[in-house]
């Protein structure tokens, strides 16, 4: 089943097999994503407008604190590519333990974290008092579970990398089903409100995280996990962490600039906070089209890449790009169409439903512009290149939404001003980033295969 599950993504056509494993991964990013989701709209249909505020204005402090160490699985997805590429199975049986010890050693450090910090973060966020102790008492217990996302996503990167995204979707919608149904169980039945929520979501990761493990102890060598054998081969840490530190500090300082948008937000009180949380919802459903599309950018890249196959790199670039303008834009304009439907399943308040579908026809409906920065930036790191994308999208995104915080948004005070900050950003990232490929991509494809010579 294994094997079947495996892409050669070394020879024949492309475009399906990127399809094959795309599809997949980003069903598996949309289940993730459906626990925060069911957490949102159970509190909002059978709690309150403070709870439903409470779970869905966490999204970036979770964000903030767990992308360095998603970016850290990230560089084990190219290391292991890498090593698949190049034949190499003493560096995969490697990369492997030293990928698994880094999760359990990430998400421990993780959850000291995130316990500590939930409090002064909020209330540094501006989080209205009517919300606050909510707010709080979600993201606490979220992060006593997180040791067990981490397990799962680094795992999955390691699946990734052999081209199985099949069973990870699976691990998913069991866990999503469980997680569905303690939902209902803990605020319907023990009215336990946003600490029933975060219970159900540790327990769905804890049960996603103990299945992939499973899997990965009766998976084949070099890629079968041995527990009594696990350890960091330290070469194998220091390159995921030179091509997956870049990359999450990017998502961290990524997720600051939105930590900041979140205040702004918090401003216009519970209504706007819940609105936006309603409708952010959507905003990651789409994203996670690009996000497959990255992974199959970065796994993909990474095993060419490694193998020398150079012009199959240029055509799995255009192809990934290619499919995620089109297919994020087309989920993109069904949701924004349909905005008014669709947030209905979160809130039938007519003020949070204004602020929703206002952030959905001004964010929502141009968010296929990100798949610009995002390939080309996964394209980077799957030839090895991380710190050069991490500094640019810092600067075009990042530091563009702070400045806009501060300067633009206290001279036009409005809702709609702070929205306008993500097509604007997107645009000027992704015209950097592109950039930055061609001219990376040019001279490591072109010139070097041109002359025989490393440049």
């Amino acid at each position: 089943m294994a094997k079947s599950n495996e892409i050669d993504m070394l020879h024949g056509p492309l475009l399906m097999k990127i399809l094959v494993f795309s599809l997949p991964l980003a069903a598996s990013s949309v289940l993730q994503q459906l626990f925060n989701s069911i957490d949102v709209a159970v509190v909002g249909h059978f709690a309150s407008s403070q709870a439903l505020a409470a779970v869905g204005s966490n999204g970036p402090v979770i964000s903030l604190l767990i992308n360095l160490f998603l970016g850290v699985s990230m560089g084990a997805n190219v290391i292991i590519s890498n090593h698949i590429g190049q034949n190499d199975e003493e560096g995969i049986q490697s990369a492997v333990s030293t990928a698994f010890t880094t999760a359990i050693v990430s998400g421990l450090i993780l959850m000291c974290l995130g316990v500590a910090a939930a409090k002064p973060i909020l209330t540094i966020m501006g989080t209205p008092d009517d919300v606050l102790p909510l707010a709080a008492t979600y993201l606490r217990i979220y992060f006593l579970g997180i040791p067990f996302f981490l397990i799962f996503n680094f795992g999955a990167a390691i699946l990734r990398s052999m081209g199985d995204t099949k069973r990870p979707l699976y691990i998913l919608v069991i866990a999503g089903i469980i997680n569905t149904l303690l939902n209902l169980f803990f605020v319907i039945a023990l009215k336990m409100s946003v600490a029933g929520v975060a219970v159900a979501t540790g327990i769905a990761n804890m049960v996603s995280a103990l299945l992939i493990i499973r899997l990965l102890c009766k998976e084949k060598a070099p890629f079968k996990l041995h527990l009594n054998k696990i350890g960091v081969a330290w070469s194998e840490l220091r390159r995921m962490l030179i091509i997956g530190v870049p990359a999450g500090l990017q998502g961290m300082v990524f997720s600051f600039s939105n930590v900041l948008l979140q205040t702004a937000i918090n401003g216009y009180g519970s209504d706007a906070i819940a609105g936006s949380a309603a409708a952010l919802n959507f905003e990651y459903y789409c994203y996670f089209v690009i996000s497959a599309f990255n992974g199959a950018a970065i796994s993909f890249i990474g095993q060419n890449y490694g193998a020398g196959n150079k012009e199959r790199v240029r055509r799995i670039y255009w192809i990934c790009l290619t499919l995620s303008v089109v297919c994020c834009g087309a989920l993109n304009e069904l949701f924004v169409w349909q905005r008014h439907f669709f947030l209905s399943f979160f809130s039938n308040d007519p003020n949070v439903q204004t602020y929703g579908a206002t952030r959905m026809g001004i964010v929502l409906a141009w968010q296929f512009i990100a798949s610009s920065y995002e390939i080309s930036a996964s394209s980077l790191r799957g030839m090895g290149r991380s710190m050069l994308p991490t500094i640019l999208t810092v600067f075009g995104t990042c530091l563009l939404r702070i400045v806009w915080v501060y300067v633009v948004c206290p001279i036009w005070h409005t809702y709609d001003v702070i929205m306008l900050v993500y097509p604007v950003s997107w645009c000027i990232t992704g015209i950097m980033v592109c950039t930055a490929f061609y001219l990376f991509a040019r001279k490591k494809l072109y010139i070097e295969a041109a002359t025989g010579h490393k440049l």
